[in-house]
């Protein structure tokens, strides 16, 4: 019985911290190198180059950005948990993005929805980037506590 809660536990608090990132292909950020953005490059990261944190995986295109990312974390993970940053901002939902579609505002990586003709990122700057942001920082914090 000890062995099976232990089991229920670690998958519940694996779910858990799953959900308030977006993980699409398996990954933050959809395998690309986060700390990459903050050389305004997006570049896809290497299975070599991997780590996990918050029991959720990251690629890096480097082992000096694999390194970087290890010395501090949480100055590297996206916004939002990686979700699109406009779509939180305007409709508190959780909207998968482009890798290649980002902005680094006030040291943090913001990542946006960009196909099919919809590119959020402008729309984004368009209707007020630091509004938005105001907004969707609020919808965030009730999403999360929704769960």
């Amino acid at each position: 019985m000890k062995t099976f809660t232990t089991i229920l536990l670690i998958a519940i608090s694996t779910t858990f911290f799953a959900q308030e990132y977006n993980l699409k292909k398996g990954y933050v950020a959809e395998g690309y190198d986060v700390v990459s953005y903050f050389s305004n490059t997006a570049e896809k990261g290497a299975k070599e180059f991997t780590t996990t944190y918050n029991k959720v995986k990251f690629k890096f295109s480097s082992k000096k950005n694999l390194d970087t990312f290890k010395k501090a974390p949480k100055k590297y993970i996206p916004a939002y948990g990686g979700f699109c940053a406009y779509a939180l901002g305007t409709k508190a939902e959780r909207v998968s993005i482009d890798p290649e579609t980002f902005e680094i505002r006030a040291g943090k990586l913001y990542l946006f929805y960009n196909a099919w003709g919809t590119n959020t990122f402008k729309m984004w700057q368009e209707e007020g980037a630091e509004q938005l942001k105001e907004k969707a920082d609020k919808n965030w914090i009730k999403i999360k506590k929704e769960k």
